[in-house]
């Protein structure tokens, strides 16, 4: 009843011209459409372009790659070729490197505004600084002649909160129908409700419908205003996104996000993909639907081209998933040293690109390029920002007593314990990771110590210099135990590393090397996050742990975190690891070593000589 009282209330059948400037639909009658959808989504602040690693002629090939001058320019090439165009950005815009530490959605706004997207749905990262924070990214989005629709039917802010500061659709629209070639196209916005509730930071009043039941209504309200070509725009996760499309009726094209999922041919090339481009579903009506996303990070431009008839049945569906390369192009050669093709090579290289409709030669867009500059320019003076203050100096280590710390004051004090800072970095991840009981971090992630006096955005990415985010994963005490005796022989084996050296918030043991190999970390205790008192873990229960996503990959030793992940029993939370740091700093204002019981390791004997 409330869904259905709110969108009532609202104004969303006025069309927003896509080929029209008119507002009057009375006249308009069902007739076939072509229309072709140009979208993105999960860029996630990664403005600047990257680099991504390709087989090209059964030789590892890099290329600059991805930002969103491409993304820009490619929009734009494809829109001037085609025609019946729409714009779609499918959430979690904001959040993820400095761009949006420093400017809070101001630049990626600014950018996403020079696109000019139809509509733009929420996903659960628009929450993370809450409900105001995300009212400023919308003002900021809103602060121009695009005027991009913002969707969410299944989120419903309180009137007299940011989000709705006079009416639950202030900022907020449930769905917005374009006019495109005469035909009415309806565009339904669904985020992740549980996800973004417990992941994130939305305000306790603001509701998170049912998606499937909202999608629904959604539509039958659509269609009952004569609306028959409808299109979902969701961050719910690919796999839901294919459950969605069997269970709605009415549905026609899904585009989604979430869960950064690749699609698309690109197996020939190194890189593996969850499915076709598009991946085609029968709804509950026994009707073709096409479902699409497009990967992450400003890496990949989706193009979706789908041919209605006058029932507003989908015929057929076809696409390209365009991924964003440069033309500065590496390869190593058999000593490891990195040279740049020229001649026959290059040209093989640039046959095989040509080849690959998938594959595109990107030149940025000047526009967006210098608009992004002037943002980048001042990233060197924020990151001389004060976050906090360290009241002591805070030692790096890996192995305990290894010895890697730089500071005179550091010298002998982790032969024990370890080091402090790579402590604390553990319990700002199980700060930052809101589903999680304890969280565990290897020693190598965490690159320098944290001199007494003020701690600076500049020193937390130095510290934390990886493209990491946090992971959750759901595991027995068991594997946990399993795991971090993984660790903890990776770090002294031969042909392994010690930056594998577990170190953790919740959790605490000892370390013996002379004992035999599987129970080399013993006595293992924990204290999760609702917890008071230190107990042993206990084989069966089931604790979620948060760890980066490069440990929890399984690599640097942790096979067991791998097996977990091959299991689906982990949740990418995509918050930055860095970034996870400066707001825990900024949370406590000063960050000091450990008390002694919080150490995660108790007591060390290293191994034998």
């Amino acid at each position: 009843m409330i869904r259905k009282s709110v969108w009532i209330t609202l104004p969303l059948i006025a069309l927003v011209g896509c080929n029209s400037d008119s507002d009057d639909n009375s006249n308009i009658s069902a007739a076939p459409l072509s229309l072709n959808v140009l979208h993105i989504n999960d860029h996630h602040s990664h403005l600047e372009g990257d680099s991504q690693s390709l087989t090209i002629g059964g030789q590892d090939t890099e290329f600059s790659a991805g930002g969103f001058p491409r993304v820009a320019a490619k929009i734009a090439e494809r829109e001037l070729a085609l025609d019946n165009v729409l714009k779609l950005h499918a959430g979690d815009a904001i959040t993820g490197t400095l761009y949006f530490t420093a400017y809070e959605g101001e630049a990626d706004a600014e950018l996403m505004n020079l696109v000019c997207f139809d509509a733009f749905a929420l996903g659960n990262h628009e929450f993370d600084r809450g409900d105001e924070g995300l009212k400023k990214f919308l003002d900021f989005l809103a602060d121009g002649s695009c005027q991009t629709s913002v969707l969410a039917a299944n989120v419903i802010p309180e009137v007299g909160t940011p989000l709705a500061p006079t009416a639950v659709d202030d900022y907020i629209k449930p769905y917005v129908v374009k006019e495109v070639a005469g035909q009415k196209v309806g565009i339904i916005g669904i985020d992740i409700g549980n996800k973004t509730r417990n992941s994130s930071s939305p305000l306790a009043t603001t509701q998170f419908l049912n998606e499937t039941e909202t999608a629904q209504s959604a539509i039958n309200e659509l269609e009952a205003n004569g609306v028959n070509k409808i299109i979902l725009l969701t961050h719910y996760q690919y796999e839901n996104d294919l459950a969605l499309a069997e269970t709605l009726s009415g549905v026609d094209v899904i585009i989604g996000g979430d869960s950064h999922t690749l699609l698309g041919d690109f197996s020939s090339f190194g890189l593996t993909s969850a499915g076709p481009f598009p991946t085609e579903r029968t709804n509950a009506d026994g009707d073709k639907v096409c479902v699409a996303q497009a990967w992450q990070y400003s890496q990949v431009v989706g193009e979706l081209n789908i041919q209605w008839n006058a029932e507003g049945i989908v015929e057929s569906c076809s696409g390209v998933p365009h991924l964003l390369l440069g033309d500065e192009i590496f390869r190593e050669d058999g000593e490891g040293t990195e040279y740049t093709p020229t001649g026959a090579e290059l040209q093989a290289i640039m046959n095989a690109v040509d080849d690959a409709p998938q594959l595109s030669i990107v030149t940025e867009d000047a526009t967006v390029a210098n608009a992004l500059a002037n943002y980048t320019q001042q990233l060197d003076t924020f990151r001389n920002n004060v976050v906090g203050t360290a009241t002591e100096d805070l030692c790096l280590e890996r192995i305990p007593g290894q010895g890697r710390s730089s500071l005179p004051s550091c010298d002998g004090s982790t032969e024990e314990h370890g080091g402090d800072i790579a402590n604390i970095v553990a319990q700002a991840f199980l700060f930052l990771s809101k589903n999680a009981d304890v969280s565990i971090q290897n020693a190598g992630g965490v690159r320098t110590d944290i001199e007494a006096g003020d701690v600076t955005i500049g020193d937390a990415y130095t510290l934390l210099p990886f493209a990491n985010t946090l992971v959750d994963l759901t595991m027995t005490g068991a594997e946990i135990r399993q795991v971090l005796n993984e660790a903890v022989m990776f770090a002294h084996a031969p042909d392994g590393s010690t930056g594998a050296y577990p170190y953790a918030a919740g959790l605490r043991w000892d370390v013996d090397m002379t004992r035999s190999e599987g129970d080399q970390l013993y006595n293992i205790e924990v204290k999760g996050r609702d917890e008071t008192q230190w107990r042993a873990l206990t084989d069966a229960e089931s604790l979620n742990v948060v760890t980066n996503s490069f440990t929890g990959a399984g690599r640097d030793g942790y096979v067991t975190f791998g097996t977990v992940t091959g299991e689906g029993r982990s949740v990418d939370t995509f918050l930055d690891y860095a970034q996870s740091f400066v707001d825990y700093v900024v949370e406590q204002n000063a960050i000091s070593k450990p008390v002694l019981g919080d150490y995660s390791t108790k007591s060390y004997n290293a191994p034998a000589n």
